[in-house]
């Protein structure tokens, strides 16, 4: 008889579990060592420019934000190496990511942070209450920062108030057609996480994110 870990457990006891909420996509996360380089990454690949946006004192990160059709936005994230160690591990694995800057998270929002929590697996996070000027969320963030499925699982998150970027930025021109989530998992993903949206697509390969987009300039894909 094989042990299967607690978590994983839970993982397959959600697929069979009746889903009391629904996930909608919120924004998309580009992840980089410097923002800089993130903001050059999106902006390079779309071929529109991205808006400043601020400070995340709790995880010592910044970033810059792009408005999307649809209600939805991306956002090029990276430490802010202005601010103090936070001592605690950043989100979206940031003290993990090698390499360069890339499509690297998924957020998706819901009504309700801690009921949603009650059915997603443990790896899903605990709630952090956060704000930013007139911003307040909570995000699910795990104690190490890195999401399940090498972070092809969505961040769970939670706007309270009826301003959130995804309202609030000005349309850029860009609108997303599909997010490609691949995965050794990616049938579980497709069966456990309580989404529908055609956007979202789920193959089964190497751990990776792809999003592609109608720009002023025609078709742009960002990985």
């Amino acid at each position: 008889m094989v042990n299967t870990p607690a978590h994983i457990q839970r993982f397959a006891d959600v697929c069979t579990m009746e889903m009391h909420f629904m996930l909608s996509l919120d924004h998309l996360v580009v992840a980089g060592q410097d923002l800089s380089e993130a903001r050059s990454h999106v902006e390079t690949a779309l071929g529109v420019p991205l808006r400043k946006g601020g400070v995340h004192r709790h995880f010592a990160t910044h970033n810059a934000l792009l408005g999307l059709a649809e209600g939805l936005y991306l956002e090029a994230i990276a430490p802010d190496p202005a601010a103090p160690a936070p001592g605690r591990p950043r989100w979206f694995a940031l003290d993990r990511l090698i390499g360069g800057a890339r499509l690297s998270n998924w957020v998706c929002r819901v009504n309700d942070l801690s009921t949603a929590l009650q059915s997603l697996p443990d790896g899903a996070g605990t709630p952090v209450a956060l704000s930013r000027g007139n911003l307040r969320w909570s995000m699910a963030v795990p104690a190490d920062g890195c999401l399940p499925c090498h972070g092809c699982f969505p961040a769970v998150i939670q706007w309270h108030g009826t301003v959130w970027p995804g309202r609030s930025l000005p349309d850029s021109g860009c609108r997303l057609l599909r997010l490609e989530v691949s995965h050794p998992k990616a049938a579980w993903l497709r069966q456990s996480l309580p989404l529908r949206d055609a956007r979202i697509q789920f193959a089964t390969g190497a751990a990776a994110l792809r999003a592609i987009f109608a720009t002023p300039s025609g078709l742009r894909a960002l990985q």
